[in-house]
């Protein structure tokens, strides 16, 4: 690794800014979803960014929509005013994607002319393109499901859209640590990345679960903590024929891997985070302590919750701040792999 590239601080804010983006993305995700907007825009169309600006443009945008299942089968009673109050979120839903497109791709080009970037990473930065693009696909393939024959788009798909944008963010932030490290770090496993690795394994599992507890609504399903309904395993979990079934589509068979795996995690993370002496070179920083408390609180959110009925503030903190917690996580991998450079 060459020590006379430095890395420029412009690059490091465009990728933090980026970062930013995306989490302001799953709660614009998040509140779409929770307000059930996401069906609204029945096409999907790569030109024009303006919504109807005339009563007769709003006309005919309404009169697509009466076509699709969501409208024959569960809003047929919509007036063209109820219409404008979930299309919105959808339309700054899409247009802030496109928006992060831009984002991306323009200061990109200009930094890799301007060499700010080293070769030897740019490998990397087409890797974070590549998920953006794969990102706005699984939304179009997401939403296309809901369009068919049922009006509700399916629980693989948003969790596969979920699970991608959070990988990204994910991703963004180790290319970050990463460049801003070039020439004074080096690769040093740690003898604690085994367990950083398990962690995250389960981390990102949980947050697949989550986006199938979300797709298929089994958030307003057992809304007891720690028993449901009163029993340590409802009935209900197993209720399904055949019974791994229940774990992939039953909404209570999807809730209780939920909250038993975040249970897991919570406890895998505070172990790290207190009670491990694999965790303790000064390497780590507080790194540890910051996942520990991240999972504290996301599991004390994913609690709330559930007794208070998925209202919607709390559904979307409770997502933002899963983002916020694998983010910490990838910091603490990252220093579990890499170590500075003594000079």
């Amino acid at each position: 690794m060459t020590t006379t590239f430095h890395p420029s601080k412009s690059v490091v804010f465009w990728l933090w800014s980026g970062m930013v983006l995306i989490l302001i993305m799953v709660v614009i995700g998040g509140m779409t979803r929770l307000t059930h907007s996401g069906l609204s825009m029945v096409h999907w169309s790569f030109t024009g960014s303006l919504p109807p600006m005339s009563e007769v443009a709003w006309d005919l945008e309404f009169e697509k929509y009466q076509t699709s299942p969501e409208y024959i089968e569960l809003h047929n009673h919509f007036s063209l005013d109820d219409f404008k109050s979930i299309f919105w979120w959808e339309f700054i839903h899409r247009m802030f994607g496109r928006m992060i497109g831009i984002v991306f791709i323009i200061p990109f080009v200009i930094f890799w002319r301007k060499k700010l970037i080293p070769k030897s990473m740019l490998p990397k930065f087409f890797m974070i393109l590549a998920l953006g693009a794969l990102q706005a696909f699984l939304g179009w393939f997401m939403v296309k499901s809901g369009l068919i024959d049922v009006p509700r788009v399916s629980h693989f798909r948003l969790a596969a859209h979920l699970i991608t944008a959070f990988i990204t963010c994910a991703y963004i932030y180790w290319v970050m640590q990463y460049y801003k490290g070039y020439g004074h770090t080096c690769k040093s496993i740690s003898d604690g990345r085994k367990y950083v690795l398990i962690l995250l394994a389960l981390l990102v599992a949980q947050i697949v679960y989550g986006g199938f507890v979300a797709g298929l609504k089994a958030g307003w399903v057992h809304n007891t903590w720690p028993l449901m309904d009163g029993e340590l395993i409802s009935d209900a979990v197993t209720a399904m024929d055949p019974i791994w079934i229940n774990f992939l589509e039953g909404m209570s068979g999807v809730q209780f891997i939920h909250r038993t795996l975040g249970l897991v995690v919570l406890l895998t993370g505070l172990w790290i985070g207190f009670f491990s002496n694999f965790f303790k070179e000064e390497r780590y920083e507080l790194y540890p302590k910051f996942v520990a408390i991240a999972l504290l609180i996301q599991f004390a959110l994913g609690v709330l919750t559930l007794l208070f009925y998925v209202p919607i503030s709390l559904a979307v903190i409770h997502q933002v701040f899963a983002l916020v917690t694998l983010i910490c996580l990838t910091g603490l991998l990252f220093k579990a792999n890499f170590t500075k450079l003594q000079h």
